[in-house]
């Protein structure tokens, strides 16, 4: 059958199913129910709980599934007010107690912000840029039995020890629903949120996985592929009477894992991928009465055509495995390729669990939040990342190492800054005008320079916003020139390039004449997220400045620069380098501290 006679089929027998299927409501378009999104032990009122129920709800459970997929900010399940949606800060970094509020607490303001992330949303399978700040681990088990046969075996006692980790460190488990809705929307989840997965259907599933759900109550989802279901394949399998009772329960999220479990959906014709991933989903769908809106790619093997017959089939999103590296679903390349992480590797991730932050209105800042590092790769990019605190610059004296530079201050984490001269080892002097707290000083960019400089991202910084504005060598040479874009202006700098505008990443056009922009070097950044909050880093290997800004618009900036590049890239994180050589010194570094702002010890690199 050619591609598109067999693409035409698959689309009238869905709409024909469509018909028959009791499908979810889509938060994006169900208004009135983005109030709270259900976690485990919390709910409102007026809305039926996902995943923590009463034991009455496990027999009287509609088939319909559409009160789990709510979206929406989460009232109270933050304690710091920087992250509470009932106190979001704008742009002067105050709150809007005054307004009035729904009855979650949430104001006006808030469900303004709300309505335009979801409106906001990217086309299917995309994924928001918000929900790339946060860091949900999705663990993947496979068979749960008395005694291991393969070492990615899991015995009961062993998947209790994990469950009873993730209660001790205050991890949230939430069901894939949920995760696929903070994936489109950018919308919070709980508190260290993690989704636990089991692929393939053995009995174990229901014996040992479903009785410790219960237990603990605990969401996760199963994929199963359909011709081992009752059947003596392999070493065990779930029988069609046990799937029916998982599939029931509210905690429980069924996902195809196709029909016969194929090593490899690339290899198959469009034919075979039609029977793997459109007939799986019918089964499933005519024998437990349910909508199945998941795909699990056996193996996590797939490539466009794959993922193509996933999307034709009706699936909202699907989830793979990568051997070689543990990434967040938020470093996913979309909806249908969603990563998880071998359970070997709970212990390592549950400490960087994260939700992400309620969105701010357009260009808010929140310089309070926590400073963390993230290591992600995105499009075989790999970055390393240093976010939150408040952004701040210091020149130094001569050159010097980043660590020495923010060793008597409360830094946190800095960056190399901008351009510095070549003339002297020991100089001190940038390429551009330069103005920073710790020397309150402004030095003029040398007349010689400023005009090759002309329209390059003029950094200006104050207490509670950032702004990037192109350099004007007429108007920007001077420090009244500079205060006068930037009231209350504490440090400016002239960066190198933009590489990402307004969540956009930049063409190769927009780097006009800059040397080497299109070179594979290392590369130092700085700019804001979607959350408002500053980011500095490094890119952990050799990469051109326009693959650089794709892989920032997708990490979830919505401005970032460039600075310095090559030998002098240089990223600290309390105190330690986080590269694998010893960069070249430099005089200028971007900073982030804590709230209170810049403090500094009596220190020769600081006059």
């Amino acid at each position: 059958m050619a591609a598109e006679s067999a693409i035409e089929e698959v689309e009238r027998e869905e709409a024909e199913r469509e018909k028959s299927v009791e499908k979810p409501v889509r938060p994006v378009e169900k208004l009135a129910e983005q109030q709270a999104l259900p976690t485990a032990g919390h709910h409102t009122n007026n809305s039926k709980p996902a995943v923590c129920r009463s034991p009455d709800t496990r027999t009287s459970r509609s088939i319909n599934r559409s009160t789990r997929s709510n979206s929406g900010p989460i009232p109270n399940s933050r304690p710091s007010t920087a992250s509470d949606p009932t106190s979001l800060a704008n742009s002067n970094g105050s709150t809007h107690p005054s307004q009035p509020t729904n009855q979650t607490g949430m104001t006006l303001t808030d469900l303004a912000t709300v309505l335009a992330v979801q409106a906001s949303a990217p086309a299917f399978p995309g994924i928001h840029a918000a929900a790339r700040l946060a860091r949900v681990p999705v663990i993947m088990y496979h068979d749960i039995l008395p005694t291991k046969q393969v070492f990615f075996d899991v015995t009961p006692p062993e998947l209790e020890a994990d469950l009873q980790l993730i209660q001790k460190n205050g991890l949230t488990p939430i069901s894939l629903d949920q995760l696929v809705t903070h994936l489109r929307t950018g919308l919070p989840l709980p508190p260290k949120p993690i989704l636990l997965s089991f692929d393939d259907g053995y009995e174990g599933h229901y014996t040992h996985v479903y009785t410790l759900l219960k237990q603990y109550d605990y969401p996760a989802v199963f994929g199963i592929y359909t011709n081992k279901v009752g059947k003596k394949i392999g070493r065990s399998s779930l029988t069609w009477s046990q799937l029916r009772q998982m599939a029931a329960d509210p905690l429980v999220t069924i996902a195809s894992h196709s029909v016969s479990h194929p090593s490899d959906l690339r290899e198959l014709s469009d034919q075979e991928l039609r029977w793997e991933i459109v007939e799986s989903k019918r089964i499933l769908e005519t024998e437990l009465g349910i909508p199945i809106n998941y795909f699990v790619y056996p193996e996590g093997k797939y490539d466009k055509r794959v993922q193509q017959w996933a999307g034709l089939a009706g699936y909202e999103a699907a989830l793979t495995m990568n051997d070689e590296i543990d990434q967040f679903a938020g470093a996913s390349d979309s909806l249908l390729s969603i990563e998880r992480i071998g359970q070997s590797r709970l212990e390592t991730v549950i400490e960087q669990a994260d939700g992400g932050l309620m969105p701010l209105p357009e260009n808010a800042f929140r310089f309070d939040a926590a400073v963390q590092l993230n290591r992600v790769t995105i499009d075989q990019v790999p970055l390393i990342l240093a976010t939150g605190g408040r952004p701040v610059t210091l020149h130094a004296d001569s050159r010097y190492q980043v660590g020495e530079i923010i060793a008597k201050t409360n830094a946190l984490a800095a960056v190399d800054g901008g351009f510095f001269s070549l003339e002297a080892l020991n100089s001190n002097v940038m390429v551009g005008p330069v103005f920073s707290q710790n020397t309150g000083r402004f030095v003029p960019g040398q007349s010689k320079e400023i005009r090759r400089i002309a329209n390059r991202p003029l950094v200006l910084i104050n207490p509670t916003q950032v702004k990037y504005i192109p350099f004007d060598p007429n108007r920007h040479n001077t420090l009244a020139g500079v205060k006068a874009e930037l009231a209350g202006l504490t440090d400016a700098f002239v960066a190198a390039a933009w590489l990402v505008k307004d969540g956009e990443p930049q063409s190769a056009a927009s780097f006009g004449n800059l040397f080497d922009f299109d070179a594979a070097r290392d590369r130092a950044f700085w700019g804001i997220d979607q959350a408002g909050r500053p980011v500095i880093g490094v890119s952990g290997d050799y990469v051109d400045s326009v693959s650089l800004g794709m892989a920032l618009s997708q990490a979830g900036l919505r401005e970032a620069v460039m600075l310095d590049s090559g030998a002098s890239a240089s990223l600290v994180f309390q105190g330690k380098s986080q590269m694998s050589y010893e960069p070249r010194p430099v005089p200028h570094v971007v900073a982030l501290v804590p709230p209170q702002g810049l403090q500094l010890q009596a220190c020769g690199l600081n006059k």
